[in-house]
């Protein structure tokens, strides 16, 4: 029996119609499928809920898109459980599969790896932590896009300096500064001009947001390297993970972002083709 967890894109009725009605034919075939209890409520879907986390499934099915996938790489917090990607609508840099595929998928997912032909992408991720006085750590969130230590008011920019590996480096009067992993590298990193990255390469990148300085270029970090950002002069910035705002930074506040133990763990049906997506989101024409 395969126990799977499905999580949802809160605005996609038709998302919600498909958890329903593939959860109905799971639990039909003998296996053990749920919504978790706090999503459930929040997609109005009272009738699949369970008590359990989505720590407690073999695999979690997300329906929406890459946003999808990022709120359930929150809901896992680096456990091991694999997570599949079903696209509703636009083509994602994170979903695998389309909608009329997800029978056939959870059927080979039941199988095991060799049987079902398939296997586990293993993508980097992020520790960031709020570091207090004496190094020590006030609060900490994992990421698998970036952090942003980003600037609270419009019309002004927020001063941060950047040291690596303790070392300073230099100090930043920008928007922002982001601190991504190679799979970030093309969500916002990539609107600040930072570089693609394969995300099979581990590394970090280091990229400012509209700094205003004549040295604008990103960072590209051996993953043994930790980040510092420091929050300088008299205006307060604000972190987010991963898209979302997670806590407000006065003024003395570090950040400090370094590669996680932990990895997300993406099903694959034969070659992830990233280039071809990458491709296809620009448009790209062979030539």
């Amino acid at each position: 029996m395969t126990s799977v967890a499905f999580v949802a894109h809160r605005e996609i009725t038709a998302a919600h119609d498909l958890a329903r009605d593939t959860i109905a034919w799971m639990r039909s075939e003998g296996h053990d499928a749920w919504v978790p209890a706090d999503e459930a409520r929040v997609l109005d879907l009272p009738d699949l809920a369970a008590e359990r986390t989505t720590t407690n499934a073999d695999l979690v099915v997300c329906l929406g898109g890459d946003g999808t996938m990022l709120h359930a790489v929150k809901l896992i917090d680096g456990a091991s459980v694999p997570l599949l990607g079903v696209n509703f609508g636009r083509l994602g840099y994170l979903t695998e599969i389309e909608v009329d595929q997800i029978r056939d998928a959870l059927r080979r997912f039941s199988l095991g790896e060799r049987d079902g032909g398939w296997t586990l992408d293993r993508r980097m991720m992020l520790t960031v932590e709020v570091l207090g006085e004496g190094q020590r750590v006030d609060e900490s969130w994992r990421a698998l896009n970036e952090a942003v230590v980003e600037k609270r008011e419009s019309g002004h920019t927020v001063h941060l300096r950047l040291r690596i590996d303790g070392d300073p480096f230099t100090s930043y009067a920008a928007d922002g500064m982001i601190v991504s992993t190679p799979t970030g590298s093309t969500a916002y990193s990539l609107s600040a001009r930072g570089p693609v990255v394969s995300p099979k390469h581990r590394a970090l990148l280091v990229t400012p947001v509209a700094p205003h300085m004549l040295f604008d270029r990103s960072l590209v970090l051996d993953p043994a390297e930790s980040v510092e950002i420091e929050v300088i002069g008299d205006r307060d910035a604000s972190l987010a993970i991963d898209g979302r705002a997670v806590c407000r930074l006065e003024a003395g506040s570090v950040v400090r972002c370094r590669p996680s133990s932990r990895t997300a763990n993406f099903l694959r049906f034969g070659e992830h083709r990233y280039h071809q997506v990458l491709k296809a989101k620009f448009g790209l024409m062979d030539r």
